[in-house]
């Protein structure tokens, strides 16, 4: 049984930042791609960034490039999201994902998803 775990949201003031985890269980995933994704009041969910199982390639949004950083560490099946100079349009829920497909980076088609950790900025 697949399990994504995240943390690290909380409430922080427009500039700050915040690191979230997510932690993966019931195997192992060092051979896929992970990704975070934000879904905020009223809107859909939106691509925020992909690491490749490696950890050598990454892809951002247009919205979060230069300021979110996503790393791995897979002896800990572990995937990081740093979040700097937030702003209150980051507010949203942020969910975890693993893409089975061992296709690259991707944007959608993921195959599992955490239950999500809110992340609120202040003005």
């Amino acid at each position: 049984q697949v399990q994504l775990v995240e943390s690290g949201g909380g409430l922080v003031q427009a500039g700050g930042s915040l690191r979230l985890s997510c932690a993966a269980s019931g195997r192992t995933f060092s051979s896929y791609a992970r990704g975070w994704f934000r879904q905020a009041p009223g809107k859909e969910r939106e691509f925020v960034a992909a690491i490749s199982s490696s950890g050598r390639s990454t892809d951002y949004a247009d919205s979060v490039k230069g300021r979110f950083t996503i790393s791995r560490d897979n002896a800990k099946n572990t995937v990081y999201l740093q979040m700097n100079s937030l702003k209150p349009e980051d507010t949203a829920v942020y969910y975890c994902a693993l893409d089975l497909r061992l296709l690259g980076l991707s944007k959608t088609g993921y195959d599992y998803w955490g239950q999500g950790t809110q992340v609120t900025v202040s003005s």
